[in-house]
């Protein structure tokens, strides 16, 4: 039994499980400001309110931010207070972890400037999580039924002889901007739903009617149907993954070092596919057929604004997510 798994509530018993947001991104292709602060609706509120009142509603009773120590003072000012107060209302916990670019055990590269990527984030908040956990982007959009079937799982697997984790999946035409190019983990997957393969593809974009990926840069382009499954860094995992992210670093950055200092990221579907390969784990994709929304690029705000309006007017949510 996994350590503070269980905790008692209103005379009972919920699960312990934690919402794990990703908010370390630099946002360099947003423009200026932090993507992750800006507001999406008329409230004020911030596409990581949705994702966590999304969370709470389905059950998970601690949050846990990964931020950078240099956004602390904006990132708190802006909703870290105010959503500690709020689940503090709710029986929720919340807690910080900071990624820092001089984390890893060997001297950081001279001129490099990039952050490790989201293995090493996730790794930053190890001393903070006992619990089964979620990773979200904490500027893309999932929608409420994500949340509920990550929960659903996460209460009712534990790893046995293998690491069991889950991984809601969207579909390719449903999670590309007209704005640029973003980053998906391009999934295959078997009949009984498992995962079978995710590459990492760095550059996708739409191309005519399809979306397409590069592996040199835009001189030639590689079609993705439509229907495929991608991961948008929406993972459910049990706690032995902080272990695997912690062991599998150092040879990590002792291959990436060597061949690209200065860019290599340690990316979770990265270690999830090694883990495939190494036939340690299994990963039940969860499709879900909603569309995906998020802030990469400036021009996207207007989209996401438009979008939680309408699910407002559709009563999805209330006009203040709070009262």
């Amino acid at each position: 039994m996994w350590k503070a798994r269980w905790a008692s509530f209103n005379g009972g018993e919920i699960m312990n499980t934690t919402l794990l947001i990703m908010a370390a991104g630099i946002g360099s292709r947003f423009g200026t400001g932090i993507k992750q602060l800006e507001p999406v609706d008329d409230a004020n509120h911030i596409i990581m309110d949705y994702s966590i009142h999304d969370a709470i509603e389905a059950g998970f009773n601690h949050v846990v931010f990964i931020i950078r120590k240099d956004i602390e003072n904006e990132f708190k000012e802006v909703i870290g207070d105010r959503i500690a107060g709020i689940c503090s209302e709710h029986n929720v916990t919340v807690d910080y972890a900071f990624q820092d670019i001089n984390d890893i055990p060997s001297a950081l590269p001279e001129g490099r400037t990039k952050p490790w990527g989201t293995g090493q984030a996730v790794l930053a908040a190890k001393d903070v999580l006992t619990t089964p956990f979620i990773v979200i982007n904490a500027d893309d959009y999932y929608g409420p039924k994500a949340f509920q079937m990550l929960y659903d799982y996460l209460t009712t697997h534990e790893d046995d002889e293998l690491y069991r984790y889950v991984m809601i999946a969207f579909h390719i035409e449903k999670t590309i901007t007209e704005n640029g190019h973003v980053s998906r983990g391009v999934c295959q997957v078997d009949e009984n739903h498992f995962l079978k393969e995710i590459t990492e593809r760095t550059r996708i974009e739409k191309r005519g009617e399809e979306a397409a990926y590069t592996l040199d840069d835009g001189a030639s382009w590689i079609p993705v149907p439509d229907k495929t499954p991608v991961s948008m860094n929406c993972w459910g995992f049990t706690p032995g993954f902080l272990k695997v992210l912690e062991e599998k670093f150092p040879a990590f950055l002792d291959k990436g070092l060597k061949e690209n200092p200065m860019k290599c990221e340690y990316f979770l579907p990265s270690v999830v596919e090694e883990l495939l390969q190494e036939k340690k784990a299994t990963v039940e994709v969860m499709e879900s057929e909603e569309k995906w929304y998020g802030v990469t690029y400036k021009e996207d705000k207007k989209s996401v604004m438009d979008a939680i309006a309408a699910m407002k007017v559709q009563g999805t949510y209330p006009e203040n997510l709070w009262k």
